[in-house]
């Protein structure tokens, strides 16, 4: 019997992530971000990427797609991969035009299957760069880089004779967003940290799979439909938020204090603490902040940055009040989200 299972990465710039040269360029329409790929891949899911590819709505994509052959007694005879990756291309702006150019794919990487008598595990690494050039001054010999930097993820899928499987983004660079999608095509978790500066100073030569490193990936679970719902508001319903930086470590508010603003975390991860408790972990297009609002303003836990985090705050007037109940309903990290 043969058994088919998948995990798959789809990278891509959200406009929100993009800083000095690169949101320059962008301007310039010397570069471009990506609107945000769709929560499911469709039950072909090898087509699915094609067409993103396709429509120029990602940087890469790690399709890890393996099988095992299992025998009438329940033992693995057999396994392989069957996946692979696809990489993008730059479009950039030239006078009044425009010229699309190709990005350079990197070898994909995989391990030989380590292979037990009931379970088969495969990794997978894929990605390249933009063939577009980026002149930049790094920290690292040769001190001046004109190629661009690498980008990749790294996917462990471990396939077991039942029939189950687990699955995972081990390594990622730390640039763009990285999506990860499950076995059915659907959205499952989010590459936590997109740091633009560090990519760009960092990431080429041996400090990639592709030279002796890998980097560990960060992955938060995904929002809610109404959280999905809620960022639109916040970063389109009206002023420009308010953008906030907060340093590994320190605070975004503390619990006690009084506020009425509504937040929405564009990068990094927050920790939720109560009474010195860690309770929960925010990633991503998490929206929160909404309790306090409901409760007469006083902020029932801090949230501390467990990471460097961006982070979109606005009144909370912004949001219908109905949809702050609704989404305090939906949050039970501790029941205590301030």
């Amino acid at each position: 019997m043969r058994i088919e299972r998948s995990i798959n990465t789809v990278s891509w710039i959200p406009s929100d992530l993009l800083e000095g040269m690169g949101k320059i360029a962008t301007r310039m329409k010397m570069a471009h971000h990506d609107p945000p790929p769709p929560d499911s891949l469709g039950e072909d899911i090898p087509a699915g990427i094609e067409a993103l590819r396709l429509a120029d709505r990602f940087r890469f994509a790690n399709e890890l797609r393996a099988y095992i052959e299992v025998d009438d007694d329940g033992e693995i005879v057999d396994c392989g991969y069957c996946g692979r990756g696809s990489i993008g291309a730059t479009t950039v702006g030239l006078g009044l035009g425009s010229i699309t150019i190709p990005a350079v794919k990197l070898a994909d990487q995989r391990g030989n299957p380590e292979v037990t008598h009931s379970s088969a595990r495969f990794v997978q690494t894929v990605g390249g760069r933009t063939g577009a050039p980026m002149p930049r001054a790094v920290k690292h010999p040769p001190f001046v880089q004109y190629r661009a930097p690498i980008v990749w993820t790294t996917l462990e899928l471990t396939i077991f004779a039942d029939g189950t499987h687990t699955a995972a983004m081990t390594g990622a660079s730390g640039f763009p967003r990285h999506w990860v999608f499950d076995n059915d095509g659907l959205l499952a978790a989010k590459s936590s940290v997109a740091e633009y500066k560090n990519w760009m100073a960092d990431s080429f030569g041996r400090r990639t799979p592709w030279g002796d490193e890998d980097s560990p990936a960060l992955v938060s679970e995904i929002e809610t439909l109404l959280e999905r719902e809620l960022q639109h508001v916040i970063m389109r319903g009206g002023k420009r938020p308010d953008i906030r930086r907060v340093k590994e470590g320190h605070t975004l508010v503390e619990q006690g204090a009084t506020s009425d603003e509504l937040y929405l975390l564009l990068n990094g991860v927050l920790v939720v603490e109560v009474d010195g408790e860690k309770l929960a972990e925010l990633g991503p297009g998490a929206v929160f902040g909404e309790r306090a609002v409901l409760d007469g303003g006083t902020r029932t836990a801090t949230l501390r940055a467990l990471t460097q985090c961006k982070v979109a705050a606005v009144p909370s007037d912004r949001v219908d009040v109905e949809k702050l109940a609704e989404l305090a309903g939906q949050h039970r990290r501790e029941d205590a989200i301030s």
